[in-house]
């Protein structure tokens, strides 16, 4: 497995850039949660080993390094509510977690290394966007993995409240089993109003309630 490594680190710190911060969301694709985003600024002397893309490690990976972040890195966590998402789109919803992630961070960074294409309206610290950077900056590739451990969790709770759409296993995204929950057990308050499979539903309880 390719590893991320510090190289767009390195290039913010010659620039001049003292704290620097790897950025990135999780759950854009999901029917139900929030969208939630974190922001990491790690100490180069205590960088866990093999930081990758969240999506491309093991569950156990993942928390395992996880963990090694929390105690060696600075860290915030950002969400964006269902709510939200419905009222203002998944894209801007999501760059608002970003926003907040930042905002979450124990002291101001300098820099942001943020992953995607494009870098959040109203960002207030100077920024440069990587696509794909979960795979190629550490600082992001950590950001991933706090991001989907912390939206992993929050979705396993929300699984005890709502029993029968299988979150604590597909976190809310668009599986065979949750669309059939949908259909069978209807919309929760958690589920995302504007994504089709959901808003479908919907429409089809109030046509048939007409």
């Amino acid at each position: 497995m390719d590893q991320a490594d510090d190289t767009f680190e390195q290039e913010a710190l010659a620039a001049g850039a003292k704290r620097v911060a790897g950025v990135d969301e999780v759950g854009r694709g999901p029917l139900a949660g929030p969208v939630v985003a974190a922001a990491v600024v790690f100490d180069p002397a205590r960088l866990p080993e093999g930081l990758a893309d969240s999506k491309r490690l093991t569950a156990k990976r993942r928390e395992a390094l996880a963990l090694a972040l929390r105690e060696t890195a600075e860290l915030g966590i950002g969400m964006a509510s269902v709510d939200e998402i419905d009222e203002i789109n998944i894209l801007r919803a999501s760059h608002l977690a970003m926003l907040r992630a930042v905002a979450a961070l124990p002291a101001p960074p300098e820099a942001l290394l943020i992953d995607g294409n494009m870098i959040p309206e109203g960002c207030p610290h100077p920024a440069r966007a990587i696509v794909k950077g979960d795979a190629r900056s550490v600082s992001i590739a950590a950001a991933s993995i706090l991001a989907k451990s912390a939206r992993d969790a929050l979705m396993r709770d929300l699984a005890q409240q709502f029993p029968g759409y299988g979150w604590e296993t597909n976190a809310g995204y668009p599986s065979k089993s949750h669309k059939a929950a949908l259909q069978n057990l209807g919309v929760t308050p958690h589920h995302r109003k504007s994504f089709a499979p959901v808003h479908k539903i919907l429409w089809q309880g109030k046509k048939a309630s007409l």
